[in-house]
């Protein structure tokens, strides 16, 4: 019913980091993900006005912007937990608030999600909360599923690790159970949501290089919100800037970082001077 994107006339477009077998990297002609002048309001705040984004598939994208600007919101649109008050949101070409429920809920199966602190079951263990999306929207047995886990978990470094809870590892374990878990599905899409959060710079970079090697591997359309500036400039194929609810810069991530725009300059050197210090 909602089919996967074909590049037209080439092999699989792919990112700047490439995709496994190496060869020559594509630069990506397929939009997983549109986001069309949404606008979103919570009361007399204007949260979203007027956002235009497009992500390409099997790139990585990283939204960047100033706390409170839309980044959060823009992650509940993209998997249709919030309607846009208006414009369009089109996942695969489907606009996702023109179709039932039912369809937005399969839609939904093709996301996998690592939410800030990994937003595990405290009450399961590592190896339940990994398999808990096999369990909910398939039929595979415990076999099938246990063959799957133990993929997932041995790829992101934890399959010495099954039966630990999540209080008892480390933050950086928890988010790459997280990781794991948003994979076991094999989603088209990932959305990271301020996946370094509460790490380390150390512990950040391992996961930056986790993330990297694990797109190398399986491709799809990956977007990270972050705050962390060398995570973007390490992960991105493309960079994003949000302010006051629009995008305010959108290209390659090595057009971003030479950028002469005062928005993109003072973001990425982290200067309190400059525009975005005005609200």
């Amino acid at each position: 019913m909602f089919p996967r994107p074909e590049p037209v006339g080439a092999p699989p477009p792919t990112g700047r980091h490439g995709l496994r077998g190496g060869g020559v990297v594509q630069a990506p002609v397929a939009s997983s993900m549109v986001v069309r002048d949404v606008h979103k309001a919570f009361g007399s705040f204007r949260v979203l006005q007027g956002l235009n984004l497009q992500f390409q598939h099997n790139a990585i994208t990283t939204i960047l912007g100033p706390s409170g600007t839309g980044k959060s919101v823009l992650i509940k649109h993209l998997v249709g937990l919030l309607e846009p008050d208006q414009g369009e949101v089109l996942i695969f070409g489907q606009d996702i608030w023109r179709i039932s429920e039912r369809e937005r809920y399969e839609i939904r199966k093709r996301f996998g999600v690592l939410f800030q602190d990994g937003a595990l079951f405290g009450s399961m263990n590592i190896y339940d909360n990994t398999a808990f999306p096999l369990r909910k929207h398939t039929d595979k047995s415990e076999d099938e599923i246990r063959e799957i886990v133990l993929a997932r978990l041995t790829e992101v470094g934890l399959d010495k690790a099954l039966t630990k809870f999540p209080n008892e590892v480390s933050g950086g374990m928890r988010k790459r159970a997280g990781f794991a878990r948003a994979l076991v599905m094999n989603p088209d899409i990932v959305l990271f949501d301020e996946p370094d959060s509460g790490l380390d710079p150390v512990r950040t970079s391992l996961l930056n290089d986790l993330i990297l090697d694990v797109h190398r591997e399986h491709g799809g359309t990956y977007m990270l919100v972050t705050h962390d500036i060398r995570t973007a400039r390490k992960v991105s194929d493309y960079v994003g800037l949000i302010w006051k609810g629009k995008v305010v810069h959108y290209g390659e991530c090595e057009e971003a970082f030479s950028s002469e725009d005062p928005f993109v300059r003072q973001f990425l050197a982290g200067d309190s001077a400059g525009p975005l210090g005005m609200d």
